[in-house]
């Protein structure tokens, strides 16, 4: 039987950015945008180029090699044409690949909210639609509200989602926005609209107010609709968005839909899903939900006794699907295989063939096992784990020693009567037996133990020049003044690659130097021929 295609389109830059305590930067942005590019999802929406600096500059060249790079905006507004609306023509001058529009279909709000009349708002949505086309950009229109929209009047709202598709939108989005329709609303009314508009063209944008967002996408999908979205780890506004990390593994693995549909997310991808899961979590500085399902560490976690003995008998007894399938273990005791199996498969991520009956094996998983448990988190972090792994394999040659560092931190008044505050630090480090003494002043002390380590690295030096720091970020483990400190950092060179390592200490300036150290250490690796 021919499978259907269900295409993913994930607005974790856009919806997601609206998540409270949520904020991207651009480099933020470019990280996120790799990790659903390589995870094989259809379409990226970046943001709405224009209304912001960050979303601006995001767009000002397009950040995707496989997914289509998508442009969120309103339509035109009323009483102007699409040539005279600044917001439509960011849009259409962008370099996304496809446009997103918002537009209202709840008739209650187009007259009080917007003021304008139903016939401009359909004549808004046209317009824009037929502009997009004409510019050679892919459109689609998310119907705002559709829900209530249709619950108020059924006939108008759907009249905006046939006219989008009469005028050629490739995705007509019917948008659960305040997140309260129940799954047999939305099957129900997604039917009826496939009167007016194919299933074929339909996606589904709902939000988790009452906590059914997952199921009501499967609903709208089981009713026929083919374009699906959502955000990493289900974040969003309020109560967060549907979870594309819930919905790729059950689209990829649960009946009917896997023996139907197929998707943009290959096996290989399915098995990097716990791992991506986690490392989003650490982008933003939080921890991840043990009891996230198919990807939380308490996922496939079992403490009574009677469910351990079953299933070390028969898996299956107590576990929905194999959880290596989706890259997570089970935690019945400590399992040295189940380790085993994700450790080979990190470690080809990072560039690292080895065998799996290879005894050093076990000693890394040992270290990684105690490591953790002192606070250091390997998900977000592979360049760490890749210099772990070589480390333990003997393939990393010790590029440089560090012997001591020292940083110091003034808050005084200069000569103008400014409060100001100076740091600066000293770094001891020995090259081939020859001690190298660096000093520099930076902005705040991390900042200065990062210029002064780099400043002189002897006959590395040339090999770091395009080393850059691109972002820090810091995790209180437990707490109290005295509590562990996980620090997270990313850098990048001239070849575009990004990468992040972490350091843990209960000083803060210890574990970013930690992080900072492996940073270097990682560039030199990679540069070593």
């Amino acid at each position: 039987m021919t499978k259907e295609r269900l295409y993913l389109f994930d607005t974790t830059l856009r919806d997601g950015a609206q998540t409270a305590g949520v904020e991207f930067s651009v480099e933020d942005k470019i990280t996120i945008t790799k990790l659903l590019d390589n995870l094989g999802v259809d379409y990226i929406e970046g943001g709405y180029p224009g209304a912001n600096v960050v979303d601006t500059e995001f767009f000002e060249k397009d950040r995707t090699k496989n997914a289509t790079f998508t442009a969120f905006g309103m339509t035109k507004r009323a009483g102007r044409s699409v040539e005279n609306d600044p917001g439509v023509q960011g849009l259409l001058n962008s370099a996304a690949k496809a446009i997103c529009f918002v537009a209202k279909a709840w008739d209650k709000q187009i007259e009080m909210a917007m003021g304008i009349s139903q016939a401009e708002n359909i004549e808004a949505i046209q317009s824009s639609v037929e502009a997009t086309l004409s510019a050679k950009k892919e459109c689609i229109v998310d119907c705002e509200h559709f829900f209530d929209g249709y619950k108020s009047n059924p006939d108008y709202a759907i009249s905006c989602a046939k006219a989008a598709y009469d005028a050629g939108a490739r995705w007509v989005v019917l948008c659960d926005t305040n997140g309260g329709t129940m799954p047999d609303e939305i099957e129900a009314i997604v039917t009826h609209v496939q009167q007016s508009v194919p299933g074929s063209h339909l996606g589904i944008h709902v939000h988790n107010d009452t906590e059914q967002a997952v199921a009501n996408t499967l609903a709208a999908v089981r009713a026929g609709v083919r374009h699906v979205q959502g955000t990493l780890n289900g974040i969003g506004e309020r109560c967060g968005n549907a979870n594309m990390i819930s919905l790729i593994p059950t689209f990829a693995l649960k009946k009917p839909f896997c023996d139907e549909l197929e998707i943009g997310v290959g096996q290989k991808e399915l098995e990097g899903l716990t791992s991506l899961s986690r490392q989003f979590d650490e982008l933003l500085n939080r921890a991840p939900a043990r009891q996230a399902p198919y990807v939380g560490a308490s996922a496939f976690a079992t403490k009574a006794g009677i469910h351990a003995s079953a299933i070390l008998k028969d898996p299956s007894s107590y576990e929905h699907i194999d959880p290596a399938v989706v890259g997570n273990e089970r935690n019945v005791m400590v399992s040295q295989q189940a380790g085993k199996s994700n450790l080979l498969t990190v470690l080809e991520r990072v560039g690292l063939k080895i065998e799996k009956d290879d005894p050093r094996l076990d000693q890394l998983l040992r270290k990684v096992k105690e490591r953790e448990a002192r606070g250091y988190s390997y998900d977000g972090a592979d360049a760490s784990f890749a210099l772990l792994a070589r480390r333990t394999f003997g393939q990393l040659p010790q590029f440089f020693r560090v012997e001591s560092f020292r940083t110091s931190v003034e808050r005084r008044y200069n000569a103008n009567g400014d409060l100001i505050t100076m740091s600066e630090a000293i770094v001891k480090i020995e090259v081939d037996g020859e001690m190298l003494m660096s000093v520099a002043e930076g902005n705040g002390p991390v900042n200065a133990l990062d210029l002064a380590m780099r400043k002189d690295l002897g006959k590395y030096s040339d090999r770091i020049d395009d080393l850059e720091l691109v972002d820090f970020k810091v995790r209180i483990l437990n707490g109290g003044t005295g509590a562990v400190t996980r620090v997270l950092v990313e850098s990048r060179d001239n070849t575009g690659e990004r990468w992040f390592t972490v350091g843990v200490s209960p000083n803060i300036i210890d574990a970013s130097f930690e992080a900072l150290y492996e940073s270097v250490t990682y560039k030199l690796m990679k540069t070593e021929s």
